[in-house]
This record gives structure tokens, sequence and C-alpha cells, in this order.
């Protein structure tokens, strides 16, 4: 898609120290660098709760669609520029409600539902990261015409595979993200128990220091907190395999960054990741909540070398063909492409 038929894009966003956040950076340079005029405005964490004490930005004279995350208080939407709104994870997919507590439902249910509504609603555009997030917008909102670009990961800067032909001994799983009931992680320690010591965990601790809630699992080494991409990177290729026992997602940049660094995954047949990983071949998609199935899957891994070589490459592969950061950003520029032409204003 030729850049030149493509709008100034403006992105008010909160920082919130997630995913979201890399999105939001990496498509912004993303579009920079083929030319088009972007720029992100970040506002404070608090103003996602007391919106009132943080002042509204000035619409950018030079942009002609905001594009917004779908939790962002009306108060930063602006009124007279065509808006994109991504969908990263649905908070009131009714399997989310067993992760989280009775104040976090308050708030989703009261603030963030109708927030949401409104967003969705008012979007020229409203774009999902995954079938599945897709899917509970049109059941949960009943939006129908919502269209799936998936998060893409630069395969060509360091997420690179490493050069290593064999997997270490003992057998090296890697579990990257935080840590909560729906990440999975109390799964880790029942898994390591199952498979002894042939195996080692490395696994990230988390932001908040929830890790110390958990049982910790046996042969597991900490990394401590991996801060830019070098780390997660280098952190990947260190590891033979990704460990992922979420049972509920969005669509996580950590697998697609572990994929393009050339790690099988180990994952739960659960929301998108089955739209990612193919069963048998890039990774293993074990049964959801269930400690020996992922043993099973690591151990097949560790006891067949050829397999694992090849699931390496295919996972690779995987993201090469469908999850590059590339795709990603041609998919948007395609949509902004769309959009007809406005003035600008204030927010």
């Amino acid at each position: 898609m030729h850049p030149a038929c493509c709008p100034g894009v403006w992105f008010p966003a909160i920082r919130t120290g997630s995913g979201a956040d890399v999105f939001v950076e990496r498509l912004a340079d993303g579009l920079r660098a083929r030319g088009v005029r972007a720029e992100v405005t970040w506002l404070a964490h608090h103003a996602e709760y007391a919106p009132w004490a943080v002042a509204r930005p000035q619409v950018p004279r030079w942009a002609g669609i905001a594009h917004l995350n779908t939790w962002l208080p009306g108060r930063f939407v602006p009124m007279n520029l065509p808006a994109v709104q991504t969908l990263h994870f649905c908070v009131h997919d009714p399997a989310f409600a067993a992760y989280r507590s009775a104040l976090q439902s308050v708030y989703h249910q009261v603030c963030i539902k109708p927030r949401e509504r409104r967003n969705l609603r008012q979007a020229w555009r409203v774009v999902a990261v995954s079938a599945d997030t897709a899917e509970q917008a049109r059941r949960i909102f009943g939006l129908r015409d919502v269209r799936v670009i998936p998060n893409g990961v630069p395969v060509d800067g360091v997420f690179q595979p490493g050069t290593r032909t064999q997997a270490h001994r003992p057998f090296r799983l890697l579990y990257l993200g935080n840590w909560s009931r729906r990440k999975g992680s109390d799964l880790l320690a029942p898994i390591m128990r199952s498979l002894g010591a042939g195996f080692e965990l490395l696994y990230t601790e988390d932001r908040q220091g929830a890790q110390r809630d958990f049982e910790r699992p046996a042969h597991a080494r900490s990394l401590g907190r991996l801060h830019g991409p070098e780390a997660v990177a280098q952190a990947c290729r260190s590891a033979d395999a990704l460990l992922f026992p979420s049972r509920l997602e969005g669509l996580p940049l950590g697998v697609l960054e572990a994929m393009s660094c050339g790690l099988p995954v180990i994952a739960a047949r659960a929301s998108s990741l089955p739209e990612v990983i193919e069963h048998g071949r890039s990774g293993w998609l074990c049964e959801t909540g269930q400690p020996e199935s992922f043993a099973v899957a690591a151990r097949i891994l560790q006891e067949d070398p050829a397999l694992w070589r090849s699931m390496a490459l295919q996972a690779r592969l995987r993201v090469e063909q469908e999850f590059s950061f590339d795709r990603m950003v041609e998919h948007y520029l395609e949509l902004y492409c769309q959009c007809p032409s406005t003035g600008s204003g204030t927010a």
C-alpha cells in the first residue's frame, strides 16, 4: 500500500506497561519508517481511572485519523476525527470471570464495559488482534463489522533464531510474562514436578512480584524482569521451547517473539492460541489446565531431536509468513487509506 494515500495517524494512549504499549510504539515507528506521519501522545496511567485529572491533549493539525485503545476514556477521544479502535483482549468474556477479583469485576462492569461499548459503536473501524477476540466483540457488544489484524513481530530485527542445532541438557523451558492463574502460572510447579531433573525452567518475574504467591517450580531459575526486546530475544535464544500454559489470551506478543526466535511453543488449546500454533508442526496444543498434557509434549520434544529442530524451523516460518510486523503494518496502511478525508481539532 502506497503511504501517499494514508492520512496522518495520531495515537493518544494511556501508558500501562502492557503489551498494548509495545503495540502502539512499534506501529507508530513502522508507519514513520514508511513515510507516514504518526505520533503518540502518552497519557499518565491514572488517566484511565481519573480522566478528569488529566488535561485533554490537543489534536495535531496534521492528523487525519485517530488510532485508539478501546479502554480510552471519552474525554480523550477526538470528536471530529475518524477513529480506529483496536481490541486487544476482551475482559468481558465469561471465561475471564474466574480470573479476576470482585473489585476488578465491578470495575470492568461499571466503568470499562460502558466505555468500550461507546467507543466501539462510535468507531469508524474496529480491529481485533485475533479471530477469537473478534468473536467476543460480536457476541458481547453485538458488533458485526470487526476486522482481524493479528499482532506482528519485526522478524528482521532482534527476534532472530540462534545458531544451536542441539537442545540443552537438561532440556530448557522458558516462561515469559507476569504470573496469574489466567496465565497458567499455577501449572508451572506441577509440570516441572512431573518432568523431573531432565528439564530446567527459566522464568521471568512478575512486575508486581506475584510469583511469590505461587509454588516455586523445581529445577527453575529466575531471569528477573526483562527490559527491552534484546533481553527477551536473548532469553528465547537461551531456551529450547516456550512453556505457555495460559488459559485465556488476546494474541500474545511473547509467543510470537519466541517463535520468531525459533522456539517451539508448548501452549494450551485455548482462546487465540490455535490461530498461531500449528499443532504438531510449530508447537504443541495441550489440554487446558492439565499439567501432564504439557509434560508429555515437553518429553516428546526432548526425546526427538529431529522433531525439535523441525519445529524450531516451522515456528520461525509461521511467524515470517503470517505474523510479521511488516504484514501487520501493511494491513493497517490498507485500512487507513480507506479513511474519508477529515479536518482536525480538539479532543
